[in-house]
């Protein structure tokens, strides 16, 4: 398959980045997907390598590579044939990194940083909750203050990564909005053990992505102490910003790498099967809806990569608009570009040694996390058309 020309940039980084990962080929991913089983030989090489830290300062044991690093190296995994799988076994411990390099201690960067780009310190990120969803503000989880520190009370779910996790960046509320003030005030990060008597974590049965677990987290009087409040309190909310506008952008160009693969699979498939003697591949019911979806990517990946450099010029916390288009039009024109795998491939798509229909229901997973695509929609029509707001 042709490339897409933004795959010339960082050009080194993404060669070195798939001579990583084709040690491990779709039979390992197929294989860790039915066992549910961490992949650690990946995440362990992806570490030594030191891509977990492309984006870390040098003086906390990173790279000290830029935003545009680090997008290509998880494009490049996510067109490497680990699906989500892959992507999010190494990409979940790095959420929490733009909120601690802007507003975390001294004391928390100098600890935790250096640990997180060696691979031997994974955080996850604990914001979602059953009864809150998409909507942060109303989060149910309790930090009430003692004389030692806060004891968190509450659950949270769809915490990916909880069962291989050391660590979570749980978003708790210490206090109510006084008159006035936003409905996000009153929120405070908190970077805990996740190892813990007084936390309670169940994997949740899924459909896909069976290699990293989701699960819920249950916070019974778990103690946590001022030294594990990141940035001020109150004010936890705002401080993720920087990470989640950061987790739209590392979605997006994993989504660029599954379009990749699914186009480059369907594309191979269709010039060997062979019907009514002649490759599939030469019929256009086969090859336009590939065409299509060829240019769908090659609009979203500039969409993408405008974004990145927004991010890199203005900074995560001022890119909204921008990267919420970018999540959106690469994971929809992912998930049409695997539907299309699906319909070249037929039948067979639904036998797991073609590996598409795995890649099929976790591309599908995108199109809902870490946001539903519905609601960047209505994000959009508030925040650039100046429509009233939906919800």
């Amino acid at each position: 398959m042709e490339p897409f020309p933004h795959q010339s940039q960082n050009k080194e980084l993404r060669s070195a980045v798939r001579e990583l990962c084709r040690k491990f080929d779709l039979t390992y991913w197929d294989q860790h997907d039915r066992d549910h089983t961490f992949p650690e030989e990946f995440y362990n090489a992806f570490a030594a390598a030191g891509y977990l830290g492309t984006t870390i300062p040098e003086e906390y044991g990173g790279g000290g590579g830029s935003m545009s690093d680090l997008i290509a190296v998880l494009e490049e995994v996510g067109a490497s044939g680990g699906a989500l799988n892959a992507c999010s076994s190494v990409h979940t411990p790095l959420l929490t990194v733009p909120t601690l390099l802007k507003y975390g201690s001294e004391l928390q960067r100098e600890e935790f940083l250096p640990q997180i780009a060696a691979g031997r310190l994974f955080v996850t990120f604990g914001v979602t909750e059953p009864d809150a969803g998409t909507d942060t503000t109303m989060i149910g989880t309790k930090a009430t203050p003692t004389s030692h520190g806060y004891l968190i009370n509450g659950s949270k779910v769809w915490n990916s990564g909880a069962l291989r996790g050391d660590k979570i960046f749980l978003l708790a509320r210490t206090s109510q909005p006084a008159d006035g003030q936003r409905k996000g005030h009153g929120l405070t990060l908190f970077l805990t053990d996740l190892k813990a008597d007084t936390i309670e974590i169940n994997p949740i049965p899924k459909i896909g992505r069976n290699a990293f677990a989701s699960c819920e987290v249950f916070f019974n009087d778990h103690l946590v102490t001022g030294d594990e409040v990141v940035g001020e309190v109150g004010m936890g909310f705002y401080h993720l910003l920087d990470s989640l506008n950061g987790e739209r952008l590392y979605l997006a160009a994993e989504a660029l790498g599954l379009g990749r693969w699914a186009l480059e699979a369907a594309s191979t498939y269709a010039q060997d099967r062979v019907v009514f003697s002649r490759p599939i591949g030469k019929n256009q019911a086969v090859q336009h809806p590939l065409a299509n979806s060829y240019l769908e990517l090659l609009a979203a990946a500039q969409v993408v990569y405008n974004a990145v450099a927004e991010c890199e010029e203005h900074g995560a916390s001022s890119i909204g608009l921008i990267a919420n288009a970018a999540k959106y039009l690469s994971t929809e024109a992912s998930f049409r570009a695997h539907d299309a795998a699906m319909q070249v491939f037929g039948g067979y798509s639904f036998a797991r040694e073609y590996h598409v229909g795995r890649h099929w229901i976790e591309s599908r997973l995108q199109r809902i996390a870490p946001i539903n695509n519905q609601m960047v929609l209505n994000y959009i029509a508030e925040r650039a058309l100046h429509l009233s707001r939906s919800y």
